[in-house]
């Protein structure tokens, strides 16, 4: 996922721009808007149309031609309020596509408005089973939690609480914490590059060590075929690098 600019600008100043809560886009271009609503605006549903239509509209490349070919957009709409349900059903999940309604069939799968209920949320932890219902129980309860629950002992989880732990500061904490950071980011690079340095100087003189022997068990085969040879003592001395002691010793 990256992250982009959540502003949006109108086709020119007299028309209206958007700005989202969060924009991403995944590696296949795929673009998400998801905007965190409190309460229940009058015209939510038509918000999230009016927002759709900028990551469509961006698509279009210009001055070339082009085939329309779009990629998918996906609208989240975490609320903390329900839309009024005729039915009555206790469905905090809608995932919403364009559907043809005779055959109720999806008329096209590249746009989807996903919109997360979550006062009809109301699962308690020992209920949890699926990651859906752990994330939704973790959004729903975050500022409540006083401990990471036992459900959502996981590496994603355990990223969330300490990211929580951050957005909870007071400025003045903040200030600390990024202090604190600073010294530990620089104390780490100095010991990181010390590190470094160490390893290197002990591979220098490792493959120094190594060549050293190569060479002396070189001198050694040479050497030993001079002196097998008839060689004098003072030839193989000038031939090598070993001392008239070692080649006697041959």
């Amino acid at each position: 996922m990256t992250y982009l600019n959540t502003e949006k600008a109108g086709k020119t100043d007299r028309y209206r721009k958007a700005v989202f809560d969060l924009y991403c886009e995944n590696e296949n271009g795929e673009k998400f808007i998801i905007e965190l609503q409190n309460v229940l605006q009058q015209f939510f549903k038509d918000r999230s149309i009016f927002y759709a239509t900028f990551p469509i509209q961006e698509q279009a490349p210009k001055g070339k031609d082009w085939d329309y070919n779009l990629k998918a957009v996906y609208t989240i709409g975490i609320l903390n309020f329900s839309f009024p349900d005729q039915n009555r059903q206790e469905r905090y999940l809608r995932e919403v596509q364009l559907l043809d309604k005779q055959t109720f069939e999806v008329f096209y799968e590249k746009l989807t408005f996903i919109y997360l209920e979550m006062p009809r949320f109301k699962k308690r932890e020992k209920e949890l089973v699926t990651h859906f219902d752990k994330w939704m129980y973790v959004l729903k309860n975050l500022p409540k939690l006083q401990e990471k629950p036992k459900k959502l002992q996981e590496k994603i989880f355990d990223k969330l609480f300490a990211e929580a732990e951050l957005a909870k500061l007071t400025p003045e904490e903040m200030r600390t914490y990024e202090e604190s950071l600073k010294v530990y980011r620089d104390n780490k690079n100095t010991m990181d590059y010390a590190i470094k340095t160490a390893v290197e100087a002990a591979v220098k003189e490792a493959v120094a060590s190594t060549e050293k022997k190569a060479r002396q068990e070189r001198d050694i085969e040479i050497a030993r075929e001079l002196k097998k040879n008839g060689a004098s003592i003072e030839l193989i001395a000038k031939s090598t690098s070993l001392t008239r002691e070692q080649i006697e010793a041959l």
